[in-house]
């Protein structure tokens, strides 16, 4: 496992497009069948990461809270599943139903999609407004597995009630930080 950072994608993007394969429903989804009025949260993640496995309670939380408030979320995994089996979709949907992720859990077999969001670890974050333009790209909070920094979604939090209340220059930003996705 190497410590990675987020490549910060230039705020202002538009919500690179995609569809893939979602391992809960088992149908194709797009970025316009998960994107929600107010927000959509894009987030990178995998089965096996640590740094994953240490914020997925809170990531549940915070969909759940903020799902009712126009806030569409999706996560997706990237990872090379030759030599990672444990990131293949049959136990990414194992996982999802597992934790209870109310949002779906997509399959990006090319890794296309991580190309075009320009992530790098896992989790990766990234919030467009009602606009699909990129508002932040960065971390959940600042706690990582044993760093005892309590787990609260803060960063994340902040974002989303910002851009409720339609503010979209948001500071700081700090990039996330975790396993590097697994490139083919």
């Amino acid at each position: 496992m190497a410590l990675t950072e987020s490549n910060m994608l230039p705020l202002g993007t538009s919500a690179p497009p995609f569809t893939l394969f979602d391992t809960l429903s088992e149908e194709k989804l797009s970025y316009e069948d998960v994107k929600g009025d107010q927000a959509t949260v894009v987030m990178f993640l995998c089965n096996h990461c640590p740094f994953v496995i240490h914020v997925n309670e809170q990531l549940v939380k915070i969909a759940n809270q903020y799902l009712s408030r126009g806030v569409g979320f999706v996560a997706i995994s990237s990872n090379d599943v030759n030599n990672y089996p444990q990131d293949g979709p049959e136990k990414m949907s194992i996982v999802a139903q597992a934790l209870k992720y109310p949002f779906p859990y997509l399959y990006d077999e090319s890794q296309e999609v991580a190309k075009a969001y320009d992530a790098a670890c896992t989790p990766d974050f990234y919030v467009f407004n009602a606009d699909n333009k990129l508002v932040y790209r960065g971390r959940l909070d600042g706690s990582r597995p044993g760093n005892n920094q309590e787990l609260t979604g803060a960063d994340l939090r902040f974002v989303l009630d910002a851009v409720i209340l339609g503010i979209d220059t948001i500071m700081p930003q700090i990039p996330s930080a975790g396993c590097n996705i697994k490139w083919k």
